[in-house]
C-alpha cells in the first residue's frame, strides 16, 4: 500500500488528500468528481451520512478507480478487538469492502490492530500518534509507543496521523519511523489560523518541512466557492513544498 500511494503521488504530482466532510452522499460524489485529479485520497466519514445506501461506496469506489486516488476512511476506531472486526467489516456500512485506508486510536493497545486485521481485505491501517485541536492529549510519550507498536504490525500499519502544531513531537515520529511509514497531517490551509472552536490550522509548507508526506485538506478546498481551483491551488503547494523538502 504505501508503494501505491507514493506511485500515486508520483504519478499526480499530488499528496493532497481532501475531507469530504459533507452529510449528503451526492455532495461527497459531486466533489470527488470535480476534484479526483488533483488528490492522491479523498477522506470520507461514512458514519455522517444521513442519506447512506449501499450504492454509495460502489459509486466512490468507481470514481476513485477511474481518477485514480484512495479511499481513505476517516472512522478512528477506538475499542476492543472484537468491537472493532464487527464495525469493519459489517454493520451497514461494511468499510472493509471499499477502502483502500483506515485509522484507528491506538490507546487500547494493539488488540485493536488484531480485531481490523482478522477482517482486513484489501485495505491498509494508519495509526492516530497526533491530533490538531487544542488541549489534545496526544504526548510525546504517546506518540512514540503508537510508532512502536506500528513496527511490530508493520504487515498492516503504513502511517500515521502526525500534527505539524506540535512540530519538535512530529520530527521525533517521522526520525522513530523512519521512510517505512507514511505520515498524514491534518489541518491544513493556505494561511495559519483557528475556526473558534479549537482547530488549529498550519500551511502545506510548514507541514511538509515537520515530516508529513500527505497534507489534509478539508474546509479550506469543500467550502470555498470554487473548489476545484483551491485544490489544485494546495496540490501545487503541497507538491511544491515536497520538492523543495526533497532537495535541501
Amino acid at each position: 500500500m504505501i508503494a501505491k500511494v507514493r506511485a500515486i503521488i508520483q504519478e499526480k504530482e499530488s499528496n493532497l488528500c481532501v475531507a469530504a466532510d459533507f452529510t449528503k452522499c451526492e455532495k461527497v460524489l459531486d466533489l470527488a468528481e470535480k476534484i479526483g485529479d488533483e488528490i492522491c485520497m479523498l477522506k470520507t466519514h461514512v458514519d455522517i451520512l444521513e442519506d447512506f445506501t449501499p450504492d454509495f461506496p460502489k459509486k466512490l469506489r468507481a470514481l476513485a478507480d477511474r481518477q485514480n486516488f484512495l479511499i481513505f476512511e476517516d472512522r478512528k476506531f477506538a475499542d476492543i478487538g472484537n468491537t472493532v472486526s464487527l464495525q469493519f467489516g459489517g454493520g451497514i456500512y461494511h468499510i472493509s469492502e471499499w477502502a483502500d485506508l483506515i485509522n484507528a486510536h491506538s490507546i487500547v493497545g494493539e488488540g485493536i490492530i488484531d480485531g481490523l486485521k482478522k477482517v482486513n481485505k484489501n485495505s491498509a491501517l494508519i495509526l492516530l500518534a497526533q491530533m490538531t485541536p487544542e488541549g489534545n492529549l496526544f504526548d510525546e510519550s504517546y506518540a512514540l509507543k503508537t510508532v512502536a507498536m506500528a513496527q511490530e504490525n508493520s504487515d498492516f500499519v503504513v502511517g500515521f496521523i502526525g500534527s505539524s502544531d506540535r512540530p519538535e513531537v512530529l520530527a521525533k515520529i517521522r526520525a522513530a519511523a523512519g521512510e517505512d511509514f507514511l505520515i498524514l497531517t491534518p489541518g491544513i490551509k493556505l494561511s495559519s489560523e483557528s475556526d473558534g472552536l479549537g482547530q488549529t490550522y498550519n500551511t502545506p509548507e510548514k507541514a511538509i518541512q515537520n515530516g508529513a508526506d500527505i497534507i489534509i485538506v478539508g474546509r479550506g478546498i469543500y467550502e470555498s466557492a470554487d473548489p476545484i481551483s483551491e485544490a489544485e491551488k494546495y496540490r501545487a503547494a503541497g507538491w511544491n513544498s515536497m520538492r523543495k523538502s526533497a532537495n535541501e
